[in-house]
């Protein structure tokens, strides 16, 4: 995944090791949130663009965390409180997939 991260953000395959380190930790990072809103359940595959996108957005802000909105010249930018906040259909779809394969089946112990 760390590849496709670096040729959506136009980067070289070869960067420095403090910027592949820094990649890694974002992608990490995102991969545990996406977990914590799946409750505890590993992201499919399926699910990769959005631990991607969420990546692109989290290294695109690095310098900026905290801020909700920035204007310089007549130049306006704003960031979501919620990086996930667009794909929250998509997580509360999986979900309830889950649920649903779920429904009717027996463990015995």
């Amino acid at each position: 995944m760390i590849e496709d991260l670096k040729a959506l953000l136009g980067l070289p395959e070869e960067i420095d090791e403090e910027l592949e380190n820094k990649l890694l930790l974002i992608l990490k990072a995102t991969k545990q949130r996406l977990r914590f809103l799946l409750g505890g359940l590993e992201p499919p595959e399926e699910m990769n663009y959005i631990i991607l996108d969420v990546s692109i957005i989290r290294f695109n802000r690095i310098g900026s965390e905290g801020l909700s909105s920035h204007s310089v010249e007549g130049e306006s930018l704003s960031w979501s409180e919620n990086d996930f906040a667009g794909y929250m259909d998509d997580i509360r779809a999986y979900l309830d997939d889950q649920k649903e394969s779920k429904k009717g089946k027996v463990r015995f112990l």
